[in-house]
Formats: C-alpha cells, structure tokens, sequence
C-alpha cells in the first residue's frame, strides 16, 4: 500500500507485524490462510469492521473511564478495592488485543476472525460472572462491567452476522504434521 510514494502506517505496521512472524504465532497452521478479497472489499464486510471499530473504541471509552473514576475516588480519599485496579488494565489490555486481531481480521486472516469471534463470546460471560461475586466490586464497576459485556456482545453479534460468516468461511484443514 503506497500513497504518493510514502508508505502508509498500516502498510508499515503489517511490514513490521510480519516480519516479526506473529501471524504464525498467533495463527498457528492457519496463520497463512487469508479469505478472497472481493469478499474482503465487499461493502458489508467493510460496513461490519467499521461497527467493530466503533465497538472497540466504545470498549476502550468505558474502560478508561473507569480507571478514571477510580484515579478521582482515590484522590479524593476513598479506598478503591485491587479487584477494581486489576480488572481496569485487564480491560483496557484484552481492548488492545481485540483491536489487533480486529486489524488482522480486516486485513483477511481467518485466525484473527476466528479470536475475535470466540473472545466476543467467552469475555461478556465471564465478565457478568465475575461481575456477580457479591462485593467484589464497587456498584459503578458492576455498572462498567456490564457495559463491556454488551459492547463485546455487539461484536459478536456483528461477527456471526449471515455475511461475516460466509466471508470467513471455517479455512481448510492445513495438511502440515
């Protein structure tokens, strides 16, 4: 991807991201397989990464948003729980990791899709889970808690659209021992 002769940040970082082969990392034998582009510029795909990057960036509003809040109540004196601090940066890191696969996935890698898909399913119910401990958390991080879990659901919801499924279809098995 070069634009008036300059190389673009995305095209840099998937230089930079291959090179460090973690595509084969976090792929594993599917690391390879990419879908077929015209199913990739379609306009419904596009349409979906776009509600998935509104998504995320809702995701990544609600989660500093509570460190925020944590940062104003301890400075005005109250005692904000560990659980609280701990589950704050987990957020904010597993937004991080939903936004790379989210990035992989709109670049084509079926294993990215495939993260995002089972991540946008398993996080919502182990957040409300966790979310349910009575006194584990604060009120408005039950609140917060809640928010990402509908967020993450949103995901999912627009990752097993019709579309999105038949543009990833399940990659052939990979004939490598």
């Amino acid at each position: 991807m070069r634009h008036h002769g300059r190389v673009t940040f995305p095209a840099l970082a998937d230089r930079v991201w291959c090179r460090l082969r973690l595509d084969r990392i976090a792929g594993g034998r599917q690391a390879d397989h990419v879908i077929q582009r015209e199913m990739l510029e379609h306009p419904a795909t596009i349409r979906s990464f776009r509600w998935i990057r509104w998504l995320l960036v809702a995701e990544t509003v609600v989660g500093l948003a509570a460190i925020v809040v944590a940062v104003v109540l301890t400075r005005d004196g109250q005692t904000v729980p560990w659980a609280v601090w701990f589950r704050a940066t987990v957020v904010l890191l597993i937004t991080m990791t939903l936004y790379l696969f989210a990035w992989r996935a709109q670049l084509g890698y079926s294993w990215a899709y495939q993260r995002l898909r089972l991540f946008s399913r398993i996080f919502p119910i182990v957040t409300l889970v966790v979310a349910a401990i009575p006194g584990l958390y604060p009120f408005w991080m039950v609140i917060e808690q809640i928010l990402f879990s509908v967020l993450m659901v949103g995901i999912g919801d627009v990752l097993t659209s019709d579309h999105m499924r038949t543009t990833f279809p399940k990659p052939p098995r990979s004939t490598r021992s």
